[in-house]
């Protein structure tokens, strides 16, 4: 069974006994024994990882994990040390830049993540060169119940919607506490049709300073 190795073990335990989770996990081992699924199995829940339950500040949440060799490693929109900034990314960094002044060069948001990010997608698995393959294969059930569960907590998050998958979650975030900021995806495909000029990062940060929260530092 998932062993995260936080305080995910215990907000998720439900949900990692259910029915529908042990039916993804049958689904998964059958996929990663037959073909080449990202990321590694034994990366899939690195962005709970590195972000527990209580230390969460912010949420991205992407759509699914980059679909090319080498790319993801369990965190949205974030590559290993070393890889290239896929598109999307570059994109990301522009509009920080142009937000807030920070110049980054370094694809791995590991650091976003230490600072309180959880760097989610909608589904956690997808097929080698196939965005979306595991798109309503289950993972929506575990991805809702985290936002389900975050929006329950006392303490004001702010949830950033990249793209439809992600802002098809905004109704589960019901509770007032918490910033909703949606966009479209930074995708080329769909960045300059309101992702750029979005100003996520400094709203982001004006929320968490005017809740008495420690701001992001969104250098890598």
């Amino acid at each position: 069974m998932v062993n995260i190795g936080n305080s995910w073990d215990d907000v998720l335990k439900e949900d990692f006994e259910s029915e529908s989770y042990l039916a993804l996990r049958k689904f998964l081992a059958k996929e990663y024994a037959t073909r080449t699924i990202y990321p590694d199995m034994h990366d899939i829940f690195n962005a709970f990882r590195a972000t527990p339950y209580e230390d969460v500040k912010a949420v991205i949440l992407g759509q699914d994990p980059y679909h090319g060799a080498g790319q993801a490693h369990g965190m949205c929109f974030s590559v290993k040390p070393g890889v290239p900034a896929p598109p999307s990314l570059v994109n990301i960094f522009k509009e920080i830049y142009d937000d807030v002044g920070v110049l980054n060069t370094s694809p791995n948001l590991e650091k976003w993540a230490k600072e309180g990010v959880l760097l989610l997608n909608t589904v956690l698995t997808v097929r080698e060169g196939c965005p979306n393959s595991h798109k309503g294969m289950g993972w929506e059930a575990l991805t809702d119940s985290v936002i389900k569960k975050l929006n329950s907590r006392e303490k004001p998050i702010v949830f950033l919607l990249w793209g439809g998958n992600a802002r098809s979650k905004k109704a589960l975030i019901t509770s007032p506490k918490h910033l909703v900021l949606e966009c479209p995806h930074p995708s080329p495909l769909s960045a300059y049709a309101g992702f750029f000029g979005c100003k996520h990062f400094s709203k982001c940060n004006d929320f968490l300073v005017k809740n008495g929260i420690t701001p992001i530092d969104w250098r890598t």
